[in-house]
């Protein structure tokens, strides 16, 4: 599985860098902070596989890295993705390290 630091996906963001990132955690969580991906609960990517893009990098958190590495490894396996990538650390990782404006939880 690849993985992508926040600061890589904060440099992708500064140079406007296409990509997808998918939010796939609970609609109370994104209430909380947000680092405004589009929000896939983990528990409807599946059904909803066909918004998740193929043709560009595709990065894909959660609050920790947890989550959205097994909805990674659950997408590559069943849907034959090769351009995914889990967020390290999650938001909690971005909240510490970028935005320490965003709440944490």
């Amino acid at each position: 599985m690849k993985e992508i630091s926040v600061s890589e996906l904060k440099a992708m963001r500064n140079k406007n860098e296409d990509h997808q990132l998918i939010d796939v955690r609970e609609i109370h969580e994104i209430e909380i902070c947000t680092i405004n991906g589009t929000h896939i609960p983990m528990g409807e990517i599946m059904a909803r596989n066909e918004e998740v893009r193929k043709d560009i990098p595709v990065i894909i958190h959660c609050r920790s890295g947890q989550r959205s590495s097994a909805v990674v490894n659950a997408l590559e396996a069943n849907f034959g993705f090769t351009n995914l990538h889990n967020l390290t650390g999650g938001i909690l990782a971005w909240a510490s390290q970028i935005d320490t404006t965003l709440e944490q939880y």
